[in-house]
């Protein structure tokens, strides 16, 4: 099922002893566009610090009464790496995340979230490789197979949700309106979609188009450019977001595109990675 970003804007989040904070944005790859972390206001327990929770560490989540529950404590929060949320988060940093938690790299393999995999389980540390609790980062590099020192200067190409939202949106052939919000795959964390308001242009008319359609990014301008033309972005099927968004809707939108859906294209990269 799909999920709102600004809906999941001040979910509470729970460790395995008590309550963290509560959400206030999300990091997403802006190559690959998946969430990678949750940027949790921890609150006076924590002196309102912020924190990053990767969906490695996500539980089965209490969507009505807006609670995402962690498998991790309080106090693995409170000794975490220190990242401040206002900077850019290094691949460095990101490394350092990953090794206190004992969490696969998600980048440099074929999966969405490191090599085969597709969902953020958290899967055997023997099967991945991943890091054992006090292992060095140099030790890492033998479990994993990798040589993790590579990668440091690494741009992870993080982005805040929340900082992209009221992006202007534009079609090859001119303006269509702006990011209301995203639609996350509450398995994968892979944003599926930006919801694309077109009042300005086309009265009552909110679209939805997928980031495999975006052609170019200009963060300065803060603005998206799609491989769409205007009126077929007119045409497309609406979005209610007080409706259920089901595989047929999904379907009609890319069929009207031309586009080939992301269901069946994992699906065959899935089988690909099994078989190798």
């Amino acid at each position: 099922m799909l999920r709102s970003t600004q809906e999941m804007k001040n979910y509470a989040i729970g460790a395995t002893d008590g309550e963290i904070g509560h959400v206030t944005d999300f990091f997403f790859d802006d190559e690959s566009w998946v969430i990678r972390y949750l940027v949790v206001e921890t609150g006076s327990w924590l002196l309102s610090r912020k924190v990053l929770i990767s969906p490695f560490s996500l539980m089965d989540a209490d969507w009505m009464h807006k609670r995402l529950p962690v498998r991790i404590t309080r106090q693995q929060i409170k000794h975490s790496p220190d990242i401040d949320t206002h900077k850019p988060v290094s691949r460095q940093h990101e490394m350092a995340y990953a090794d206190y938690y004992g969490y696969p790299y998600y980048w440099g393999g074929s999966g969405l979230w490191g090599e085969g995999l597709y969902a953020p389980l958290l899967v055997s540390r023997n099967d991945m490789g991943a890091v054992l609790p006090g292992d060095t980062a140099a030790a890492a590099a033998s479990h994993r197979g990798d040589a993790p020192f590579l990668h440091l200067n690494d741009d992870p190409h993080l982005r805040s949700c929340q900082s992209v939202i009221g992006y202007h949106i534009h079609a090859s052939d001119g303006d269509i309106g702006h990011l209301q919000e995203m639609l996350v795959d509450e398995k994968t964390w892979s944003i599926r979609y930006m919801v694309v308001d077109t009042r300005h242009y086309w009265i009552g008319h909110t679209v939805l188009v997928s980031p495999d359609w975006v052609k170019d990014i200009n963060w300065g301008e803060s603005s998206v450019t799609l491989d769409l033309l205007q009126q077929s972005v007119k045409d497309s099927p609406r979005f209610d977001s007080t409706a259920e968004l089901n595989r047929q809707l999904e379907t009609e939108i890319h069929q009207h595109y031309g586009r080939p859906n992301y269901w069946d294209k994992e699906q065959r990269q899935e089988m690909t990675d099994a078989q190798d």
